[in-house]
């Protein structure tokens, strides 16, 4: 097991100005009028001292990560094999495709090794280009072989630095976002504070880098900031093509990096059907964001070789749905408000039927079954039946895929995040409320409105997705605690908007009758100022003492499986063990595996749970033939999965496997009634008594404290 162990010592006040307001030296007919040179040029001041920050805090914050990174293993210092071993379970696989196309003879011959891979599942033949979201190793690997960088830089490096490069756009393109929601890069400075002080809660970088989500949330986050400044009014034509261009290319590079994309989007795509169906953002606008969502998952199909998954996927079924169904229902926005209600009702469930009926007969046409798992998951997970089935029960088990812990929540309290937040989330859903309602029954054209000016509650379009955004993305993340990442630097760019926002300031002196323009200009800049004071106080020494503190990477009993692999096993060896080990065999030793972390396959699950039978109670010579139906010349065992107590009763693999295998499980406690004891005993623990049975299949030729390896007889 890794660990990281203490290191031994070894040799060796701001000035900020809002931006000039949209609806500042507007003519009637909508074209803007210049404003004076003078705050003409304190704007451009404004702007270039706002970037400064943005880039310089974008860069410390890379930086940072980097050496909380080096810190922790001491990576500098350790072997090749520790370094890789360090990429824990899909993050090792993944990297293995670099360090493929980097060990190639040629780009040419690395390409057709990922096109056709017979290495990573043994006696089959699998495209990696269209299995798994690989691309950004591709390019890398082109990039690093093209530069001429080689002999200052190791591969290894030019592959973290990226990554840990990429979270400097990361917190760039929050900045930017709360930037042009609230006007003053007082904001963005705030919301890049927050992202930094609450890293536990909003990035794992430093300790999964290759994981898919960390090449994929800057892109998304550069998507969002680009989606802001769409939803702005007055933009002028050229100013919108740009924008547009720039939200497909951070959305086509979002769905490239990540396979949970489609899923990502979907909310987001829901998201603008809400505000659109409500009357809250302008129609021409979302259309063009519902198209660049489809062609820019279609272009990603492509890139991958057609992948059924992605043709298959509710986001394109539901955005074709909304474009249909638009199309259908042209009045929908006119009329009073129980005509207005009574449409919406209808044009609701028209989507969902068009919806559920596109999606069915595309997964019908392609006999599409690769996402099966995941809705069995969400079945179970929200109480709809219980299940036996082996690959949902494995996701519910996982703490990653259960409900968000309550100390999160304490933690962000703690920066104040939490606090700011919800403060904020409130006043603007309630403003949000009265907006939808005044918009569904009318009220907005009435003709007393000049008069009541003072007193109507207003929400921009760019603050209207942000707050509905944030209400989605904080559900996915309260029911799901992997996905809270998308749901807690959000909530930074929130808080901070909210915060340092005239529009939240001055509805809430009007709600307390002491408005006046001065005293909003005040509160806005004061009490983020405050706010920052408290934060730098409080946690800056935690910093420096995090980024002083020593440590190293250690695990010696996997240090000592990979080098007996590489030294005492052909090159050709087939190796079956658990989907996470494997994954770092691959990467240390480049031998054939059985199976692996990425699940998103039919044929592969099955082939998971049958190789898992070596944890079930299982006849030896029922596990010998599964283990060389597959090709397997070595099996692993590890002590952490037979004699599992991570888990509680019920939630522990071999439990999991008893119940899919119609057996009565370990230890104390409850039994579903339809069970039954197993014939034979647990085959993990068995084989290590060296019985006849056992060794006339399986020798074993290598043991430590923490794995054991048999190598596999030939005969059928």
């Amino acid at each position: 097991m890794t660990t990281i162990r203490q290191r031994r010592v070894g040799k060796g006040t701001e000035a900020a100005e809002d931006q000039p307001s949209e609806e500042t030296n507007v003519k009637p007919d909508g074209k803007i009028l210049p404003g004076p040179p003078g705050g003409k040029l304190w704007s451009i001041l404004s702007v270039t001292v706002g970037g400064i920050v943005a880039i310089s805090l974008g860069l410390l914050t890379s930086v940072y990560v980097a050496t909380l990174h080096e810190n922790d293993l001491w990576f500098s210092n350790i072997k090749e094999v520790e370094r890789e071993i360090s990429f824990r379970t899909e993050c090792g696989l993944y990297y293995s495709y670099y360090k493929q196309m980097i060990q190639a003879a040629s780009i040419q011959q690395g390409l057709h090794g990922l096109v056709y891979d017979n290495k990573t599942e043994s006696v089959r033949t699998i495209n990696i280009l269209e299995r798994m979201n690989v691309y950004q190793e591709v390019f890398l690997s082109i990039l690093y072989r093209i530069l001429p960088i080689q002999q200052y830089l190791e591969p290894v490096y030019f592959y973290i630095y990226t990554l840990f490069g990429l979270q400097a756009v990361y917190v760039i393109a929050l900045y930017v976002t709360s930037w042009l929601l609230s006007g003053t890069w007082l904001s963005g400075l705030l919301a890049a504070c927050w992202y930094i002080t609450n890293r536990v809660d909003t990035t794992r970088v430093e300790f999964t880098i290759p994981l898919r989500e960390n090449w994929a949330l800057p892109f998304f986050a550069v998507q969002i900031a680009a989606i802001t400044y769409l939803l702005r009014a007055h933009l002028q034509p050229a100013q919108e093509r740009l924008t547009l261009m720039a939200v497909f290319i951070a959305t086509f590079l979002f769905s490239l990096t990540w396979q949970f994309n489609q899923f990502m989007m979907l909310i987001q795509a829901l998201a603008l059907f809400i505000l659109d169906c409500l009357d809250m953002l302008p129609t021409a606008k979302v259309t063009w964001l519902y198209i660049i969502q489809i062609s820019g998952l279609l272009l990603v199909c492509v890139l991958q070789f057609f992948n059924s998954m992605i043709l298959g996927s509710l986001l394109i079924s539901f955005n074709v749905s909304v474009l249909i169904a638009r199309t259908i229902q042209k009045n929908l926005k006119k009329g009073g408000l129980l005509n207005r209600l009574g449409k919406l009702i209808l044009h609701v469930l028209l989507v969902l039927c068009l919806t559920l009926l596109i999606n069915k007969f595309i997964k019908k046409i392609l006999n599409l079954e690769s996402d099966e798992h995941i809705f069995k998951f969400l079945k179970a997970k929200f109480g709809f039946g219980a299940t036996r089935d082996f690959d949902a029960n494995l996701y519910l088990c996982e703490e990653a895929f259960g409900l968000l812990p309550l100390n999160t929540f304490s933690r962000l309290s703690s920066t104040l995040l939490f606090y700011v937040y919800g403060f904020v989330l409130f006043l603007l859903t309630v403003a949000a409320v009265i907006v939808a309602f005044r918009n569904l029954s009318g009220s907005n054209q009435v003709h007393l409105k000049d008069k009541m000016e003072e007193y109507t509650v207003t929400l921009k379009p760019d603050a209207a997705y942000s707050l509905v955004h944030t209400v989605l993305f904080g559900c996915l993340a309260l029911s799901t605690m992997r996905m809270k990442y998308l749901w807690t630097s959000h909530m930074c760019v929130f808080a901070s908007f909210g915060l340092c926002s005239t529009e939240v300031w001055k509805l809430i002196l009007k709600c307390l009758h002491l408005y006046t323009s001065q005293r909003t200009q005040v509160i806005k800049y004061s009490i983020p100022i405050i706010t920052l004071l408290y934060i730098s106080f409080k946690f800056w020494p935690g910093i420096m003492d995090e980024l002083s503190e020593l440590r190293e990477f250690y695990d010696p009993d996997t240090v000592e499986l990979m080098n007996w692999i590489k030294s005492n096993t052909p090159n050709t060896a087939v190796f079956a063990g658990s989907m996470q080990l494997l994954a770092g065999v691959k990467l240390c030793t480049g031998r054939t595996l059985t199976n692996h972390p990425h699940y998103e396959d039919k044929n592969l699950r099955e082939r998971t749970k049958q190789i898992y039978q070596i944890y079930a109670k299982r006849a030896p010579g029922e596990v010998f033939g599964i283990l060389r139906s597959f090709g397997t010349d070595y099996v692993i065992l590890e002590d952490s999965i037979c004699y599992e107590r991570r888990h509680s009763r019920g939630c522990r693999l071999r439990d999991l496997l008893d119940v899919a295998n119609g057996h009565i499980m370990d230890g104390l406690g409850e039994n579903e009634p339809d069970l039954k004891p197993s014939l034979y005993p647990r085959f993990c623990e068995e084989i290590k008594k060296n019985l006849p049975s056992y060794t006339t299949h399986f020798t074993r030729v290598f043991q430590n404290k923490t794995f054991h390896v048999y190598k596999l007889a030939k005969h059928k």
